[in-house]
């Protein structure tokens, strides 16, 4: 299984991108896929995740309402959209995914890595 995350950058508060994940190499259907962080100097932690088989979703508590996970199945992609964004949103976005529908918001649960994409917002 290999995941390309893409779509970070520099944008200023309240700004919005979009990350997406790239996977291959797998039967995504039975998988849930997740997005991380890490601020520098911090630990990795939970931001969002989806399963893919049924669309069920998780979110951290600070960005709900704020960030959507969702997925295209038959491009075998998971994006998520950011919107309203934060300085202390700026970290090293990285895609993972575990084999399993439940949602786990747990980062040694999960199989596989992206390579991460830096988000920075400032103003």
């Amino acid at each position: 299984v290999q995941l390309q995350a893409s779509g970070g950058g520099l944008v200023h508060p309240g700004g919005s991108l979009r990350l997406s994940c790239a996977a291959s190499g797998g039967a995504f259907s039975s998988y849930t896929m997740a997005w991380f962080r890490q601020a520098p100097g911090e630990e990795r932690e939970f931001v969002a995740a989806i399963g893919w088989s049924d669309g069920n979703t998780k979110y951290l508590d600070s960005v709900k309402g704020r960030f959507t996970i969702s997925s295209d199945n038959a491009k075998n992609t998971v994006f998520l959209q950011m919107n309203s964004l934060k300085p202390e949103d700026t970290a090293v976005y990285y895609c993972a995914a575990r084999k399993g529908a439940w949602v786990s918001t747990t980062a040694s649960l999960y199989e596989y890595w992206g390579q991460g994409t830096l988000v920075t917002v400032s103003s």
